[in-house]
């Protein structure tokens, strides 16, 4: 292997798991948002409006 072809592997290694050390650090420190508002009602109602409006039709 040449010199180049060496420092682009490094590059690429370092890109690649400097990437993935740096999401696990960002994960950690910021975890998932657990207490939200419930969801389900407001889909619930969001159903209702739209099952009360009418079929959308192509008109093609």
């Amino acid at each position: 292997m040449t010199a180049t072809a060496i420092v682009l592997l490094l590059v690429a290694a370092v890109i690649v798991w400097g990437g993935l050390i740096a999401s696990i650090v960002f994960l950690t420190t910021h975890p998932e948002v657990t207490d939200l508002a419930d969801e389900d009602a407001v889909m619930k109602a969001e159903d209702v409006v739209r099952a009360s409006q009418p079929h959308p039709t192509r008109d093609t």
